[in-house]
């Protein structure tokens, strides 16, 4: 799964001498420690990648909580991250590879060929032994030149509401039914979506699951290759973490960078509660 990145693997590339850029996207949602615990303890050499400062802009409610930063403001953190034309980059976190599935996706649309999630993130190269290192590293500006997609790859609003394909809400059930909501002003979910709860796709580990059963989770939604797949969460976060799990097993996801957080902070956008009928949706008991 060259979109991953074992511990033992990166360990040994490090160990000899391989040319990358680390990336350590700590994050909580309501939260502003990343950067502390960052400092605390991270990879060597690994530089720090604010989600909410340089992953994602802010706007009107309606632009959802984490809408996409612009081509030019990405392309400006990736140089201060020190990331160079050709390089090849790993991204990792300590919240089950969330934060930094956002960074994955944001930099492979922008055209960085090699970008790689470390499975089971600081944790998972804590048990293997690997060493970390207290402060903050600087790293000399980087020239990483990137693509300009700008919206051509992603969904707005109307487009969801248009979409012809299987659509993924990528939030724990509860949140999907309506049963709860935290965070949004509306509870529910976008009518017609499938819930497939992104810890159906990881292990008790925060790992990634293997490839069969990420292909079995994704296909007990009817998201099969020969469908359309688009995916949103609450802000847009957890849903590249669920592209990320499509393109491990092959399966092209386009995300709804508002997500939930867009559609209920926007008057008049219809809203459907509860579970979808069972033939739609079999993970629903």
């Amino acid at each position: 799964m060259a979109d991953l990145i074992t511990a033992a693997e990166l360990r040994s590339l490090l160990e000899e001498g391989e040319d990358l850029r680390i990336l350590d996207v700590r994050y909580r949602l309501g939260f502003t420690d990343g950067r502390e615990n960052y400092r605390a303890g991270h990879l060597p050499g690994a530089v720090f990648a604010d989600l909410e400062g340089e992953l994602a802009a802010h706007g009107a409610p309606a632009d959802g909580r984490h809408p996409l930063p612009s081509d030019d403001e990405l392309e400006q953190a990736a140089r201060r991250w020190g990331i160079r034309q050709g390089q090849a980059v790993v991204v990792y976190d300590d919240a089950r590879s969330l934060p930094a599935s956002r960074a994955w996706w944001a930099l492979r649309r922008a055209g960085v060929a090699v970008v790689r999630v470390l499975d089971g993130g600081l944790g998972a190269w804590r048990a293997a032994g690997g060493a970390v290192e207290e402060g903050e590293v600087v790293a000399p500006s980087g020239d990483v030149v990137l693509a300009r997609p700008g919206t051509a790859d992603v969904l707005d609003a109307d487009q969801v509401a248009a979409w012809t394909g299987v659509l993924l809400d990528a939030r724990a059930p509860e949140r999907f039914r309506g049963e709860t909501e935290p965070i949004d002003p509306v509870a529910g979910h976008i009518p017609g979506a499938r819930n497939l709860p992104i810890a159906e796709v990881l292990d008790a580990e925060g790992r990634f699951r293997a490839p069969a059963e990420i292909e079995a989770a994704f296909e007990a939604v009817g998201a099969g290759e020969e469908v359309p797949i688009a995916a949103y969460c609450g802000s847009g976060v957890t849903a590249a973490q669920l592209a990320l799990a499509g393109a491990l097993i092959g399966r092209e996801v386009t995300v709804y960078p508002g997500s939930w957080s867009a559609w209920s902070n926007t008057p008049g956008r219809p809203v459907e509660r509860g579970p979808v009928p069972a033939e739609a949706d079999p993970l629903e008991d």
